[in-house]
């Protein structure tokens, strides 16, 4: 058998060992390492190296979206709710996320300083997680009415900034190691495989968690400080996986795609602006992320708040969704690397796109109960599919290696903003007294999301199929060869 030079990534490094970055925190000027001219050497990323890295990512995961599933979500939404709190603090919720990510340049360029993946992620997950600890009492002293509800509802939406505040600076940065460790003719078929094993962990986790918290005999408030201990626990566990991930330089990355053995200067290069195929991701992803949180962060609300339906069954339904994610993810994985990202972004985005125009036939009847609900979740899940993992995928097949965690910080930051946007824009006219309310929100949603899809048609994509061939397959029309008869 002929080894494919796929199999081992090389990158160009030099004989000098990496500073574990951890080991200077109080100085980060400290961390900027320079590395002198020596002989070269090659790092290189084995096969089982891969495989081993691939196994504890996916581990990582699993791990982390149990965690991330209970502080957030609907259970976040149901514990807030309970402590009174309202459309515009559910909003904040949901837009609180969306904003820091402007902080992501600023991850990009502080791991670009660093020289460990892996220490540099330490730094920053375990305190974002660990902060989560301080709403435990707050838990015990609400439940036991020494303070208001609403003070432990601000106290929350703090705790959801600080640690989303310190989160932004990995986000991009956790993207760049993925794409490294992935190889790209792979990263169709395991980022599929990968969602499709955290659907599967949702599926199970959600509603039982949800449940949990329904029938907890002290209250649900007691219920959802149980499981949120839990989820901590399992934060950190996800953690100490990364430890069986290959660790990489971020140095090597600047020296293995420049000419000269010396890393290019440190900082953030916003000359990625000139690069006109990705404005034109950019501005698709920026409409995108404003169109669909004018609408993601009510769903949930509606049916807790106006449709009065229990969290467990909400979490019943999320399950659905999640488990219909799960099932598309294989599907998606493998036509996204036969046909391409950008096809499959228009294709399913339209169906994406008129979804929430579908809410506008739920009621409280029963039909809507048993029917309508979970075939809008499945409906919802098994699309959504498809977006979160071409996107991410387009974005790789867009960034050049060398400033991949500088081009996925600046799409993170512009989508971020807009989605804040979005949902301050959808609080602030729920509250107006002659507005639509979140119906109105869900046909606005859809709306803009047809339009969002308009830069996506002109946005490159190497190796994807182009789209009137895929239209041609995909809709064949049958040419007639009748001869036209000359009198």
């Amino acid at each position: 058998m002929v080894q494919s030079h796929e199999d081992d990534i090389s990158v160009e490094t030099s004989s000098l060992p990496p500073i574990p970055i951890q080991e200077i925190l109080e100085d980060r000027t400290l961390t900027e390492t320079v590395l002198f001219p020596t002989p070269k050497l090659f790092l290189k990323i084995s096969k089982l190296e891969i495989r081993k890295s691939l196994k504890a990512l996916t581990f990582e995961s699993v791990f982390a979206a149990v965690f991330y599933s209970i502080i957030g979500g609907a259970l976040l939404s149901n514990f807030l709710l309970e402590l009174g709190a309202g459309p515009v603090e559910i909003g904040l919720l949901a837009a609180i996320p969306q904003m820091v990510n402007l902080l992501q340049p600023l991850g990009a360029y502080l791991v670009n300083r660093s020289t460990s993946f892996r220490w540099y992620f330490v730094c920053i997950f375990m305190p974002s997680r660990l902060l989560w600890l301080i709403l435990i009492p707050a838990i015990a002293l609400v439940t036991s009415s020494h303070i208001a509800g609403q003070q432990v509802v601000q106290l929350t939406l703090a705790l959801l900034l600080g640690a989303n505040v310190i989160e932004a600076f990995g986000r991009a940065p956790w993207l760049g190691w993925s794409a490294v460790l992935v190889p790209q003719r792979l990263r169709g078929l395991y980022f599929g495989f990968r969602n499709s094993i955290l659907g599967l962990t949702n599926l199970i986790s959600v509603p039982l968690l949800g449940l949990a918290v329904s029938a907890w005999p002290n209250g649900t408030l007691q219920g959802y400080g149980v499981v949120l201990v839990v989820g901590i626990v399992l934060g950190l566990i996800s953690q100490i996986c990364q430890f069986w991930m290959t660790d990489v330089n971020p140095q090597l990355l600047k020296v293995a795609n420049s000419g000269t053995s010396q890393p290019q200067p440190q900082g953030i290069d916003f000359s990625l602006f000139k690069d006109a195929n990705f404005l034109k991701f950019v501005l698709y992803l920026s409409i995108w992320c404003f169109a669909v949180n004018v609408s993601a962060p009510f769903f949930n609300l509606y049916m807790l708040d106006n449709l009065d339906i229990d969290i467990s069954v909400v979490t019943i339904y999320n399950g659905l969704g999640t488990g219909a994610n799960m099932v598309m993810l294989l599907l998606w994985g493998k036509l996204s690397d036969r046909i391409g990202n950008r096809p499959l972004l228009l294709l399913v985005g339209v169906l994406v796109a008129v979804t929430p125009l579908l809410w506008l036939g739920v009621g409280s009847d029963q039909i809507s109960f048993w029917i309508w609900l979970p075939l809008l979740h499945v409906v919802t899940g098994g699309t959504w599919a498809a977006i979160d993992l071409c996107t991410n995928n387009l974005m790789m097949r867009i960034a050049p290696l060398r400033y991949q965690s500088t081009y996925f910080a600046i799409a993170g930051a512009i989508a971020g903003i807009t989605g804040a946007i979005g949902i301050s824009l959808a609080s602030f006219l729920t509250t107006l007294p002659d507005a639509m309310g979140l119906l109105g929100l869900f046909v606005l949603s859809g709306l803009l999301r047809m339009v969002a899809l308009v830069p996506l048609v002109f946005v490159q994509e190497q190796r994807s199929m182009p789209l009137g061939q895929l239209m041609r397959i995909l809709f064949p029309i049958k040419q007639s060869t009748d001869l036209i008869k000359v009198e």
